[in-house]
């Protein structure tokens, strides 16, 4: 692109770039060569926005995480209302569609970005950190309402999900589970903490 035209909005356009290189190329196939050139843009650009390429990958990893918290937000609003394990498959679903997938691989891929992202917190992996929050607000919710037995532990439940969850839609499938592969994962996850369910505890 000629360096006198005006881009707009040019670090949307950049993160945008870097998702759908991330989701093509995978983290390693990651550069700020590639950004840029599926933007459409000059190097130089990348780095008029962002301190440097790790910045740029913490940002894009951030969104996503604003993402999920959002995703969680509206999760919990559901309690009471459809089916646990409905409202569980269909926010897993969205957790690790593919761009989501990418990413956690990238987390994973880069020490440094793992730790810029926890800020010296070291707890969990983030994202998916954040993934095992919202569940576990929801969770809890729905223990108000009934929907989940009082003795259950939410945290422990929604830590058994992400995992779960994530070795389902990262698995050698050829291809991404279908809603009812999903579905049936997590009732398999839930079922000990559902209403009527045996309580370990209460074991004599």
């Amino acid at each position: 692109m000629p360096t006198g035209v005006a881009l707009r909005d040019p670090r949307s356009q950049l993160l945008a770039a870097g998702e759908r290189a991330l989701v093509r190329d995978g983290p390693a196939g990651l550069t700020s060569r590639t950004v840029t050139e599926e933007a459409g843009v000059a190097k130089g650009v990348l780095h008029r926005h962002f301190a440097d390429f790790d910045d740029f990958l913490a940002t894009l990893v951030r969104e996503r995480i604003a993402a999920v918290d959002a995703l969680s937000a509206d999760l919990s609003d559901r309690a009471g209302s459809g089916t646990v394990i409905g409202n569980l498959s269909e926010a897993l679903l969205q957790l690790f569609d593919p761009l989501g997938l990418a990413l956690v691989r990238l987390v994973l891929s880069r020490d440094e970005l793992r730790a810029r992202l926890q800020g010296g917190a070291r707890r969990g992996i983030p994202m998916l950190a954040e993934a095992v929050d919202g569940l576990a607000g929801y969770l809890a919710a729905e223990q108000r309402v009934g929907r989940i037995r009082a003795g259950a532990a939410p945290a422990a439940v929604a830590n058994a999900l992400v995992g779960t969850g994530h070795l389902l839609f990262a698995g050698e499938l050829g291809g991404l589970p279908d809603e009812s592969a999903v579905q049936e994962v997590v009732a398999a996850v839930v079922v000990g903490a559902e209403p009527g369910a045996e309580d370990p505890s209460e074991r004599g």
